[in-house]
């Protein structure tokens, strides 16, 4: 008898209140293969990213904001969520900044679908990319490689996804701002130290009615934050590491934030659930041959 025979989800009988936790690392394998057999097979995977945050945020701000929203969510709608991806890639302007860590595109887009094709091999049928950090460049393109290969991916920023448009906040969404340090403040306050928060500053190249500010509604005649080079690199642009008012941000701003989010994701997720249920692939249901697969029959012949 092979020794993952006794892992196997046929094996086991579990309800939701028998799973350990929502991470999926921090689950018995047996216990997580049948959970997503039976109960619920949508993967979260939380990016983040390692960049200044300020003199008031840590580091890991991006990451620590993406692991505490994944679990959120997969608390409230009992999807799973992967181990947090601690990396992100970057837009140019924040290269060369001193404490940003970026990864190129090309390694973050294969980290990705990497840990996709992986993850589905524990019988995940639906993935939900959750980014708390500007990575649409790689993010974009790894959905739809994987969608190729045959992935239901769907992918989010919190910021655009929950488009406050000025409702909770004051001010657009930008950096180690109101936004992301509220959100800071409601999930781990104890890494941040309001004494230090400053008013940030940041030049952009063209006026800034071109372009749709983070998390806010778009306007006829305006580009997407991320479309272009708009600004000049934040190591010779910044006096601070901020863009934005930080000393705006409230614990009670966070968790209203926060709870935007996980109510949209909540009412996403049960569509999914619904529409396509266990052990279902809604890019498949149609057919079981991918995309990439049929290419591949096409070009060989």
């Amino acid at each position: 008898m092979s020794p993952f025979h006794s892992c196997h989800p046929r094996a086991i009988k579990t309800t939701m209140a028998e799973r350990k936790s929502v991470w999926y690392h921090e689950n018995p394998a047996p216990e997580m293969l049948a959970y997503i057999k039976e109960v619920n097979d949508i993967a979260i995977l939380p990016l983040g990213a390692t960049e200044q945050h300020g003199p008031h945020c840590p580091i890991g701000s991006d990451a620590l904001n993406a692991k505490g929203m994944a679990e959120k969510v997969a608390e409230k709608t009992g999807a799973t969520a992967l181990p947090l991806c601690m990396y992100g890639s970057h837009p140019h302007h924040h290269w060369g900044m001193p404490c940003n860590i970026p990864l190129s595109f090309e390694t973050h887009i294969g980290m990705i679908v990497d840990i996709v094709r992986g993850a589905a091999q524990a019988g995940f049928n639906k993935f939900l990319l959750l980014s708390a950090h500007g990575q649409v460049s790689s993010s974009i393109v790894a959905v739809h490689k994987l969608g190729i290969e045959g992935f239901f991916t769907l992918s989010l920023h919190w910021y655009d996804f929950v488009r406050d448009n000025q409702d909770v906040l004051e001010d657009p969404m930008w950096h180690a701002d109101e936004a992301e340090t509220s959100v800071a403040l409601y999930l781990y306050p104890e890494l941040v130290d309001m004494a230090k928060a400053v008013k940030g500053g940041g030049e952009g190249l063209i006026d800034s009615k071109w372009k749709i500010a983070p998390g806010m509604a778009a306007r006829p005649g305006q580009m997407y934050h991320f479309e272009g080079t708009f600004a000049p690199p934040e190591k010779d642009d910044l006096e601070n590491g901020v863009i934005g008012d930080p000393t705006k941000a409230t614990t009670e701003k966070g968790k209203k934030l926060l709870s935007n989010l996980v109510g949209h994701l909540d009412e996403l997720t049960k569509e999914i659930m619904t529409k396509y249920p266990v052990g279902v692939n809604p890019l498949l249901q149609y057919s079981n041959t991918p995309i990439l697969q049929i290419i591949h029959y096409e070009t060989e012949r």
